[in-house]
């Protein structure tokens, strides 16, 4: 792990489930952060708290748009786009361009002021993989036209457009592949597998699976996957670095211990498998462990999957109460 710690940041997406909780742990960590969010996703609840703070500073604006940020910046973290399987379908143009124009943005930014920069990319690069688990010399198996292609391709073009800046301009560029990340802060209707089992379970609906759920995820707390991400921005090492929970399991577990977890009545029923909607999907850390300082997910899937309850338990009381 380097000497590095930066001052002054700018995080796009700062507003969404991720870019929050790493805004959060930005401000403990003494910088000054900036964070642009067209809210498009993104919610200004996710960082009330964080507004109080006079180190923080919020800008609702489209990243995909010029950037321009007043005085120097060390860091700038791109996280803005849409990530769940329901926004593939519903905002396909925002995912492809926020992944193309607000990535060469952001980078445009970073080589300005010379700062230094990480891109939130992430295991749909592998595409539903014929290797498990993914290491990130593995190329991937993906449809890009496809439904999910929208999404994966996003990232994948931001990937080599980082690349590309670090080798022509010298820009100093991160990468993290982020794999199923879970907690406090989803949306209830996310479309992702874990707010699906909680919403439906906690109302007393069927618990809807997509195939036979023989399907399987790695799911990290996000306590610890931004702590992963902390540790890629100060650590010397340049190209893609896998950061999530090892730990795989099928989606039947899963929504079995969802509706344990909420003592539900509701049933678990079958729905169609979505087209390239992948088989597998298991993170090889051990890279991320050797550059990384040994990190690792500390915080086991049952007590993040308790912490996510109770936060859902009061998101749903405060919509019905609206």
């Amino acid at each position: 792990m380097s000497g590095y710690r930066p001052e002054r940041v700018l995080v796009t997406g700062g507003a969404g489930f991720l870019g929050s909780h790493l805004c959060q742990r930005l401000l403990k960590e003494g910088c000054q952060v900036i964070a642009f969010d067209n809210l498009l996703t993104g919610r200004m609840d996710n960082i009330d708290t964080l507004l109080r703070n006079e180190r923080f500073e919020f800008h609702h604006y489209d990243v995909t748009n010029y950037l321009h940020v007043r005085g120097k910046l060390d860091a700038v973290l791109h996280f803005a786009s849409p990530a769940s399987p329901a926004d593939f379908e519903q905002l396909p143009i925002q995912i492809l361009k926020v992944g193309s124009l607000g990535t060469h943005k952001a980078l445009g930014l970073a080589r300005e002021k010379g700062a230094r920069f990480l891109l939130a990319s992430t295991s749909e690069c592998y595409g539903d993989p014929e290797v498990s688990p993914q290491p990130e010399n593995y190329w991937g198996n993906v449809n890009p036209i496809g439904i999910r292609g929208v999404y994966d391709e996003a990232k994948r073009f931001a990937e080599s457009m980082t690349m590309a800046y670090q080798r022509h301009h010298g820009i100093d560029v991160r990468i993290a592949r982020i794999f199923n990340t879970f907690g406090p802060r989803m949306q209830v209707d996310d479309g992702r597998a874990i707010p699906n089992f909680f919403r439906q379970a906690l109302r007393g609906e069927d618990v809807t699976l997509f195939g036979d759920g023989s399907q399987t995820r790695s799911f990290c707390y996000v306590d610890d996957l931004i702590e992963g991400i902390w540790r890629l921005l100060r650590c010397d090492y340049i190209g893609p670095v896998n950061v999530g929970n090892p730990r795989e399991m099928s989606l039947r577990d899963m929504a079995e211990k969802i509706v344990e977890l909420t003592q539900s009545r509701s049933s678990i029923v079958m729905r169609p498998l979505p087209p390239d909607d992948p088989k597998v999907r298991r993170p090889d850390i051990s890279l991320a462990q050797r550059v990384l300082d040994g990190w690792g997910p500390e915080i086991s899937v049952e007590t993040g999957l308790e912490r996510t309850r109770d936060y859902f338990v009061r998101e749903l009381a405060r919509l019905e109460a609206d």
